[in-house]
């Protein structure tokens, strides 16, 4: 990225630090614009005018450099105000980051707080898409509990039949995308771990890192998208249960008829034998 970038703004000065790579921008007038990219792929903004400005950073560089990227409807955009203050201490609160005014060219202040800001949009994601897997089925359990069936061969409505419509394949690839999210999750935790950048940064610094991910409920967020993701292990688990259940009855019924077939052709041998049936007169 580094030489993409140094083609496209020849006048930034650039900082690489082991997660995150610092761009400052030259501004017209005041602070310079600072940039930060994450390896995890986000993107922080300081300090310019526009949108239009961020948005051909995007478009020149992170865009070019991207690995494997997320489709546009996934793509996460947090939006925070900030400001300078002479006396009042570092904070977050109602998506105004405050800074203490002679920080303000600190871009390693700024920095603390992106580490934040990044880790709760890279778990907006997560979260979206554990929404979306508990909107697709969340009709199944309901279905269970009041007709106390799902079907696993018709393809028609649960207002025609009073049953849910989905295959064995269909539970099993649910499961899988639980399985897979779950896991992304859990490789996410290196993410949201305390970053390295800390570990020789001044105090202040994780302080201010730690009240922002305070403000943000990361440590909450990722507890309750670990529970969603054990409702829906469990949901999907039950009725895969349900369905082999089913699938067991049915091979016991046919088997009930085939004895009941086979024993009616064996009385009919025996009555044969007997001359009881077939007899001519």
């Amino acid at each position: 990225m580094e030489p993409l970038l140094a083609q496209c703004y020849p006048q930034a000065t650039m900082t690489k630090y082991s997660e995150v790579l610092h761009v400052a921008l030259p501004a017209p007038v005041g602070e310079p614009c600072d940039a930060f990219f994450f390896e995890y792929g986000v993107v922080c903004c300081w300090g310019f005018p526009t949108a239009k400005q961020e948005q051909e950073l995007l478009q020149s560089v992170a865009k070019k450099a991207q690995q494997q990227p997320l489709p546009p409807r996934e793509v996460e955009v947090d939006r925070f105000e900030y400001n300078y203050s002479s006396a009042a201490p570092p904070s977050m609160q109602n998506d105004t980051i405050t800074i203490s005014r002679h920080h303000s060219h600190d871009h390693q202040t700024k920095l603390a707080i992106c580490h934040a800001l990044a880790q709760s949009t890279k778990l907006c994601v997560y979260e979206e898409r554990v929404v979306e897997l508990v909107l697709e089925t969340k009709h199944l359990p309901q279905a269970l509990a009041t007709h106390g069936e799902v079907s696993v061969s018709s393809q028609e409505a649960l207002a025609t039949h009073g049953e849910v419509s989905v295959s064995s394949q269909e539970v099993a690839q649910r499961i899988g995308q639980v399985f897979l999210q779950r896991s992304a999750v859990n490789l996410l935790s290196s993410v949201l771990d305390t970053p390295e950048f800390f570990w020789s940064a001044p105090d202040q610094l994780q302080v201010l890192y730690e009240r922002a991910c305070d403000y943000l409920e990361l440590d909450t967020r990722v507890e309750v998208l670990n529970a969603r993701f054990q409702v829906l292990q469990e949901m999907l688990d039950m009725l895969r249960d349900h369905q082999q259940n089913h699938h067991s009855a049915r091979l016991e019924w046919i088997i009930i008829w085939l004895i009941a077939v086979e024993l009616v052709v064996g009385v009919f041998e025996l009555m044969g034998l007997f001359g009881l049936v077939g007899r001519e007169h």
